[in-house]
């Protein structure tokens, strides 16, 4: 079918003769042929957030990525008509004919060109140079434009970080819309103007400026084009934000109508405490953010009026909720507590995983680890059950080795200064089930001479509280992806992000390449650091899987985070009458992008 038959046939079915007469998908299109049911375009889907924040979950949700991951994690060209890679360090990207921005203007090599010398490599735009994963040891790529619809990355070693990379929840971004920037970059405006806009809208300067229309993830800027299912339409601040269909998107259904199916996508901001009941009364299409497994019997009870099911889906961390106790600790005091692995072992051995089961979850939930899951291929027994069994006597004895075997008021343990041993968990605030949770580890760890205290606080504070070594100890998801295979990167193992609660200095210290935080300074930590460096450029899959078991193992044996539970079901609240979202499927992140991988521009209103 030519083009404009394609067009005019998806207008008859889909009612989109408003749309105008160039609009539609590129001349070779993505065909989705895996969805359950073809569907017809039309209306809205809602779902609730929890601070105006999260509306960046309208690029997790469309997941229109350069490559993606499909529901079996495999990768395959999305955005692009195809890539080619050789000897896993040359990657040849292929755009599609025809595409367009969500404003209409073509999408072309010149806005990887315009990323790559105007934006990653300024010293204003990007002071850390470059994203850590186009970097393989110090090495940037030679990027080629090697005509308007092919871009060519070449490095010396193979980078396998690039293409996962490139289909992340949050993605590597190696692209911009160059006709839309170039107006706000030193480097391309007029001089007058640009400092006229700047003076305009109080940025401090013109990279401010520049930094506040080009971050598509943020949703700041309702005129930014995009490559998403919707574009974003609402300027915050706001309550209810707004995304429209984007009529240039690359998808089409079977029968050639250009999806997505939905006119909009809403987010209304609400308390997070409310969410679970605000679904309970229908003020929603699907969600899974906000709610939880304890929420599971009330909005099970509220299907009826609600109009809804409650699907119960798998979820992909190693560890449900996990302990991270932060041994980048600015206290020094606790900081040489947390980096006994004695301690740590001890922390592990008073928690009663079975009781945390019963009490929460109906029995149902694991005793788990924070490493894989049966379900990778990766995973052992050994690895899965190391310091999980419940054994106060033994939690205690390790304690006292470790030198904490003064006692206090109460039989609370004394640090070596003379404090109590009194544990600050820090939460995000959002969920009962962290209190919950840390209320009955709190009367297990009473067993040992430890007192533990909850204090929640909003995310933000609390990230940033983490990253400056001012917490003690957090309670969060554990490793985010349990389902790994030897191919897919070990770098969760490893102290290379800051958001690793447990070492959020090491981390930082990678991710900008030595200018902020601290080297790791325990041997063990710098072996799974050179771990990681060496299945950067491992040659084989026998390779890669052994450097995966030594990572695991000393995971294992050092308890750097202290997994509880695992197989907690994600609650996901679906109206009866949206179709093609799947009733048993995994929620994950990263990869995943929790709705993402299910293609949310497919899901249609019966």
């Amino acid at each position: 079918m030519l083009r404009a038959e394609r067009l005019l046939f998806a207008a008859l079915l889909g009612g989109l003769l408003a749309l105008p007469a160039w609009a539609g998908p590129p001349d070779e299109p993505f065909v989705v042929t895996d969805m359950p049911e073809i569907g017809r375009p039309g209306g809205d889907i809602r779902t609730l957030i929890g601070q105006p924040r999260d509306a960046r979950m309208f690029l997790v949700f469309g997941y229109a990525r350069l490559v993606a991951f499909d529901r079996d994690f495999n990768l395959f060209a999305d955005i692009l008509r195809d890539v080619e890679v050789e000897e896993g360090r040359i990657f040849t990207l292929h755009l599609r004919p025809g595409h367009r921005w969500s404003d209409g203007h073509p999408f072309t090599a010149e806005d990887f060109r315009f990323f790559w010398e105007d934006v990653a490599q300024h010293e204003m735009l990007r002071p850390t140079g470059p994203p850590i994963d186009m970097i393989v040891d110090g090495e940037l790529p030679e990027v080629q434009i090697l005509d308007e619809l092919t871009v060519r990355y070449t490095w010396s070693k193979p980078n396998p970080f690039f293409l996962p990379g490139l289909a992340g929840a949050l993605p590597l971004v190696i692209q911009m819309p160059a006709h839309y920037l170039k107006p706000l970059h030193e480097h391309h405006a007029d001089p007058a103007e640009l400092a006229q806009r700047v003076r305009d809208t109080g940025a401090r300067d013109w990279a401010q400026l520049f930094g506040r229309h080009s971050r598509e993830h943020a949703a700041t800027d309702p005129n930014l084009p995009t490559l998403q299912p919707w574009r974003l339409r609402t300027a915050p601040p706001a309550e209810r934000i707004v995304a429209e269909r984007n009529p240039y998107f690359h998808r089409v259904d079977p029968n050639g109508v250009q999806l997505p199916y939905a006119d909009r996508m809403i987010f209304s901001v609400v308390e997070s405490r409310l969410i679970p009941v605000k679904i309970g009364g229908g003020e929603a299409d699907m969600q899974a953010r906000g709610l939880s497994f304890s929420d599971v019997t009330f909005l099970k009870e509220s299907e009826g009026r609600a109009g809804m099911y409650t699907h119960l889906w798998r979820t992909s961390p190693a560890s449900h909720l996990a302990l991270f106790p932060n041994l980048n600790a600015t206290d020094p005091v606790w900081r040489a507590v947390f980096r006994d692995v004695r301690v740590r072992r001890a922390f592990s051995l008073a928690t009663d995983r079975h009781a945390l089961s019963g009490f929460l979850y109906f029995g149902i939930a694991d005793p788990a680890n924070n490493t894989l899951l049966p379900e990778s291929p990766l995973w052992r027994e050994e690895i899965a059950t190391a310091f999980i069994q419940h054994d106060p006597a033994k939690a205690n004895a390790l304690l006292d080795e470790a030198g904490l075997d003064r006692r206090g008021a109460g039989g609370l343990r004394l640090l070596p200064d003379g404090r109590p041993m009194e544990i600050v968990v820090e939460t995000s605030g959002e969920s009962t089930e962290h209190s919950d949770i840390l209320e009955l580890i709190a009367a297990q760890w009473r067993d040992i001479g430890v007192r533990l205290i909850t204090r929640p606080s909003q995310r933000e504070v609390l990230r940033n509280r983490i990253f400056a070594g001012e917490t003690m100890m957090t309670i969060a998801t554990g490793v985010e992806n349990g389902f790994a295979t030897a191919d897919m990167s070990p770098e969760a193992f490893a102290p290379t992000s800051q958001v690793h609660y447990q070492w959020p200095m090491w981390g930082q210290h990678h991710e900008t390449r030595g200018l902020a935080g601290e080297a790791p300074d325990i041997a063990e930590a710098i072996r799974l650091y050179d771990l990681f460096d060496a299945w950067r450029v491992a040659q084989d899959i026998d390779q890669r899987r052994q450097i995966w078991a030594e990572m695991l193992d000393i995971w294992a044996d050092n308890v750097f985070t202290i997994g509880l539970i695992s197989g907690v079901r994600q609650p996901v609240a679906v109206k009866t009458n949206l179709a093609n979202v799947p009733a048993d499927a995994i929620y994950s992140w990263d990869p995943g992008a929790h709705f993402g991988i299910y293609r949310p521009d497919t899901f249609w209103w019966r």
